[in-house]
């Protein structure tokens, strides 16, 4: 004569006919396949994401220099085009550019990369400009030499 209110997954309708109770987990495995798809999209398009100027850098046995904040780059390619972050510019723009660039105005720290098939005369000739204008750290870049 007792009814028995066991807890079961399943219920009678009026019918006869069994229903399911609402099954209250998430499936997790589309939104895993998703994030491991992305994962692979990203690690095949980051290193493609830095671009530059292609220049060939000289070697030479200098340690590298530590540094906080980035500086601003020039470069000069092998054609004697003058870049100033990615951005070609003539020569006689370079102050004005550096200038507007410059946060923390003539102390900026500004980086010069020549290709090493450069006309030496060119890359001279920008470093004698930026240091008239009254910047005072300039650098030269180069690549590590490997060989010992």
């Amino acid at each position: 004569m007792g009814m028995s209110m066991g807890g079961g997954g399943a219920r009678r309708s009026r019918r006869g006919r069994t229903r399911r109770a609402p099954m209250s987990e998430i499936n997790v495995t589309p939104m895993v396949d998703v994030m491991l798809v992305l994962l692979i999209i990203f690690m095949v398009a980051a290193p493609l994401l830095t671009v530059g100027v292609p220049i060939e850098l000289p070697k030479t046995k200098a340690k590298a220099l530590n540094a906080d904040t980035q500086p601003i780059t020039i470069s000069v390619d092998s054609n004697g085009g003058v870049f100033i972050n990615d951005t070609k510019i003539a020569v006689e723009e370079v102050v004005p550019k550096l200038e507007q660039i410059a946060k923390t105005g003539y102390q900026e720290r500004i980086f010069v990369k020549g290709d090493k098939s450069a006309d030496y005369g060119t890359v001279m000739q920008v470093m004698g400009r930026i240091n008239a204008a009254g910047f005072k750290n300039i650098g030269l870049v180069t690549d590590q030499d490997t060989k010992a």
